[in-house]
Parts: C-alpha cells; structure tokens; sequence
C-alpha cells in the first residue's frame, strides 16, 4: 500500500487559504485606474457604480462605516468629479449618491485591468487546474454570502 500524503491540520488548512486570498486580493487591487484615491473611497465608488444611486446611510451600510464616515468619503469622491448628489425621484427629502461619467469610466478601466491581470494569469493554468479554480470560485462565493 502506497504511503499516502498526510493531510495538514484543518485549521493550517484555511490559514494558508485564507492568506493567499489575501495576496490574490491585494494583488489585484493594484490594477485600479486611478492611484489617488485611498483603499476606502475606491470601495464606495465601486459600490455606487454597481448597485446604482445609493442613499448615505445604504452606503454606510455596505460599507460597515458610520454615516458620518460615508459623508466625508463621499464628499472626497464629490469634489473629485466621481460621485454627484440628487434628490431621490421617491422622497425629496432623500438624497442618493450615484456615479458621473468620470466615477464610471474609472471602474470600468478597473474592470478591465483587472479582469485582464487575471486571465493572462488563468490561461496559463492547465484545464484540469482552471476546473479546480472554477468549482473553488462557487465556494468561494458561498462561502461568503453566509
């Protein structure tokens, strides 16, 4: 009977998954098209562009910050030309935060930064390790969604 690799401890396991996610994330938020903004304020934009006109208090939500927190985040983001304020169509008294062209086009310039980073990277694989990546993408994903 062949001598079978042993296994490492479940918890060795998910720090070594949980550190390459790490540097795989940090990796790729390098590929931003604009290098002026801090880690938090790209965050936000990112969150405007894809769910569409925010109010303060969704975003702070989405975010995990303090409305105030937001507030200045987002004036940055405002004086930057990135983000505008408008009254909600709904409730006049609610202001939403949605993207300019300027907001826009920089997350699109991201996007693809960054989507072609990563398939330089995953043509390289072989098929059976792409599959892999594929099957650990829906974990992933599942993973955190809970």
């Amino acid at each position: 009977m062949a001598d079978q690799p042993r296994r490492k401890p479940l918890a060795e396991q998910s720090t070594e998954l949980r550190l390459a996610i790490m540097r795989l994330s940090r990796r790729l938020r390098q590929e931003r098209a604009d290098t002026e903004l801090s880690a938090s304020q790209f965050s936000a934009l990112g969150w405007i562009a894809g769910e569409g006109p925010l109010t303060l208090g969704r975003l702070a939500e989405l975010e995990r910050v303090t409305p105030p927190s937001m507030n200045r985040t987002v004036n940055c983001l405002a004086e930057s030309g990135l983000v505008a304020r408008e009254g909600a169509p709904d409730d006049g008294r609610k202001v939403l935060v949605r993207t300019t062209e300027a907001g826009d086009a920089i997350m699109r310039e991201t996007r693809r930064r960054r989507d072609a980073w990563f398939a330089k990277r995953f043509a390289a694989l072989s098929p059976d390790e792409r599959a892999v990546l594929a099957d650990a993408a829906d974990i992933l994903r599942r993973i955190a969604d809970q």
